[in-house]
């Protein structure tokens, strides 16, 4: 495998498992959530490691991600005892971690990543050193993740138009087909209108 076809599968690689961290930040009970993603984050490292052709350490992969993931860990705290408070909190918190969590996924995917690719490997991995990287990635992973959830939104939105559009012309096959009255479809299009 060349190196350009290698990256884009890291890439690719990386995307897939900020999504699922996305998907297990929303867990509203905090710690499993917690739990979840740090699964996915350590499954990520794994598949990097394989795909690069590195000899993987779990409890070296398990020090680095902590020592990478210090300071945003605290930004989740806040998020997680957010989840705590009743209905408006488990929503609130359940949005901020989901970005969160893929942001802190894409980062360290992106350490792993470009340490990989110029030769490194676990025993010479320096955290201290690719901290800085992490907290810049971080950053750019948030923005990512808002961008994700926006298209994950749209794509929802236009699932419920063509849904809607659907059920508007199973409506008016009703009433050609004489099975509900004009009445009846001017009550139910109100209905499903939302009017």
């Amino acid at each position: 495998m060349n190196e350009e076809t290698r990256s884009t599968a890291a890439s690719s690689l990386i995307r897939s498992h900020m999504i699922w961290s996305m998907g297990a930040g929303v867990i509203p009970v905090p710690m499993v959530d917690f739990l979840a993603v740090s699964a996915i984050q350590m499954d990520m490292v794994k598949q990097l490691s394989a795909l690069y052709g590195i000899e993987f350490n779990k409890s070296k992969g398990k020090a680095v991600i902590t020592a990478l993931t210090s300071t945003s860990l605290a930004k989740m705290g806040a998020s997680r005892m957010i989840k705590m408070v009743p209905v408006i909190g488990s929503v609130l918190g359940a949005v901020t971690m989901s970005v969160l969590s893929g942001a802190s996924t894409y980062a360290i995917g992106e350490v792993f990543k470009k340490h990989f690719e110029t030769g490194g490997t676990f025993l010479d991995f320096d955290a201290d050193r690719l901290k800085k990287q992490y907290d810049e990635k971080f950053e750019k992973g948030k923005k990512e993740a808002e961008k994700i959830q926006k298209e994950t939104k749209q794509k929802d939105e236009v699932t419920e138009t063509s849904n809607m559009v659907t059920q508007l012309k199973e409506l008016a096959e009703l009433k050609e087909n004489g099975l509900i009255t004009a009445d009846e479809y001017e009550k139910l299009k109100a209905k499903l209108l939302g009017i």
